[in-house]
């Protein structure tokens, strides 16, 4: 079993909120991380800001880091099922970093934070990693299978190589770099970058003696 189907599983398990009630407390933990950060998050904060228990959250949340990555899901509009166009390069404009759903999109001082949280977190990363990664890169797999099926994608060309490229230049422009992600710079990315390195049928060669610079 994948970790992704083990977390669906665990979920399952868990004692159900009602949708709109869960919501709540889901959106309280966004305001309440915006404001304070991870670090000093706390259930207490949350269970306050919700109007809720924090026994009620416990009962759901077994810590703050699955609550909150809950809440960043949640955020951008997670879970998602992956586009089906007809073209690599159409899904992958369909869901450009996850603009489709830029009116529920975090603010970039949260993401910011989060990543540097990861690094001192391991709960934390785990908790990405099986609740939020792990269920969008299942449904991705299936884009690029499509793709290469269709010949987008080269055979021995990495499927995971081609579909984190996206992701990973848009969260080094918008989150290290600052800068405002707009369609034509996707556009660019898309067609000078991910569509030319999914098409790859080799690779150069290196000599012994070639330096790297």
């Amino acid at each position: 079993m994948t970790p992704g189907e083990l977390a669906a599983k665990a979920a399952l398990t868990r004692p159900r909120i009602a949708d709109e009630r869960e919501a709540e407390i889901l959106d309280a933990a966004v305001r309440v991380l915006a404001k304070v950060g991870y670090d000093r998050l706390t259930m207490d904060q949350v269970a306050a800001e919700a109007h809720a228990s924090k026994a009620s959250l416990y009962r759901h949340w077994s810590s703050k880091a699955e609550l909150v990555v809950d809440a960043i899901s949640k955020a951008k509009g997670l879970p998602q099922k992956a586009p089906n166009t007809g073209s690599l390069r159409g899904d992958l404009m369909a869901t450009w970093c996850g603009h489709q759903n830029s009116h529920q999109s975090l603010p970039v001082s949260v993401t910011s934070g989060l990543m540097s949280a990861m690094h001192a977190d391991d709960e934390l990363a785990t908790a990405f990693r099986e609740r939020f990664l792990n269920p969008r890169r299942t449904e991705w797999r299936k884009v690029g299978e499509r793709a290469r099926e269709r010949g987008e994608i080269a055979d021995g060309v990495d499927i995971e190589l081609v579909l984190t490229l996206l992701p990973a230049l848009c969260s080094h422009y918008g989150v290290v770099l600052g800068k405002q992600l707009d369609q034509a710079f996707i556009e660019r990315l898309i067609d000078e970058v991910v569509v030319p390195v999914a098409q790859r049928t080799s690779s150069p060669e290196r000599g012994s003696g070639e330096a790297i610079s």
